[in-house]
């Protein structure tokens, strides 16, 4: 299920713990999401968050010479970001004060635990989706992910970006992120997820809320490479493991795991009955010979 959230209040608890905490955007999250997809009924209310969402556009090439701006300020394409692995991409505006910043810390978290890393077998990509936002903002966001991440990633191997609002529709509208601003908050209703590209610039999955597993992000980055990363190990759980473009995780593929411990079951018993006929062979064998030095010594 997609999440999101709607910055409306300023009012924060003096305290909450991270689980209370991420129990309570879940929460809103849901309850939100209840009424984005209201339909009609939420039109006829004019409930601007009918309007907040992801449509998944799988296969959907993204706009690759899009012209944004690295968080030194430098221009830079959309293309530049592509280097022959697959890029994980994340869409979040820097001010937001809690969504996002849940988002990326969960997504630290997650990467903390993974042998694949950013700069080596795949790269990162976050993109502020507010216009408004200056390169500053995004340095600001980096230094702060890369303190929490605390391993050394090279400066292009997890990018910060900000564009303007022609190059941020370009790129929400690809790969089908909606947003609303509130002119009275000055914030941002969104949804959170992570969107993982091929080395071509393509879209291949997406992982939705806030809370990215390690295995989740695993597969879709080897889906996502075509095999390129990863190792043997991966490829068989991929067998037991199918993606859900519903709910944006893997899930066991019953019929392939079906098949799979089939096979294996299979290929035991032929084994066992191979290994069986040969010592049979191999008695009846050792048999005759003792016969016939049995009645060489007789004779």
């Amino acid at each position: 299920m997609q999440q999101i959230h709607s910055e409306r209040t300023t009012a924060r608890p003096a305290r909450l713990s991270r689980r209370a905490a991420i129990a309570l955007v879940a929460a809103a999250a849901v309850a939100l999401a209840v009424a984005a997809q209201g339909g009609d009924r939420a039109a006829a209310s004019g409930d601007p968050l009918r309007d907040v969402g992801i449509d998944p556009q799988l296969g959907a090439t993204l706009p690759i010479n899009l012209s944004l701006r690295d968080s030194d300020g430098t221009s830079l394409r959309l293309a530049d970001c592509f280097r022959g692995r697959p890029v994980v991409l994340q869409l979040v505006y820097y001010e937001c004060p809690m969504l996002c910043n849940l988002a990326t810390s969960n997504l630290i978290r997650t990467l903390r635990t993974m042998s694949l890393a950013p700069g080596r077998e795949f790269d990162l990509v976050t993109v502020s989706f507010d216009p408004r936002e200056p390169p500053a903002r995004a340095a600001a966001a980096k230094r702060t992910a890369l303190k929490r991440y605390g391993r050394q990633v090279p400066d292009d191997g997890w990018r910060f970006l900000t564009g303007d609002a022609a190059a941020i529709d370009a790129l929400t509208n690809a790969v089908g992120y909606r947003t609303v601003f509130d002119t009275k908050t000055g914030s941002y209703s969104h949804a959170a997820a992570l969107i993982v590209l091929t080395p071509a610039g393509s879209v291949s999955r997406y992982l939705y809320g806030v809370d990215y597993t390690a295995r989740d992000l695993r597969l879709s980055i080897i889906e996502a490479s075509r095999g390129e990363v990863g190792h043997l190990g991966d490829e068989i759980l991929l067998l037991c493991y199918q993606y859900d473009p519903s709910r944006g995780r893997y899930g066991l593929a019953i019929m392939n795991l079906l098949r799979l411990t089939g096979g294996l079951t299979v290929a035991v018993l032929a084994g066992g009955i191979v290994w069986m006929i040969r010592r049979d062979r191999k008695r009846a064998g050792a048999a005759r010979v003792g016969e016939s030095s049995h009645d060489t010594q007789a004779g």
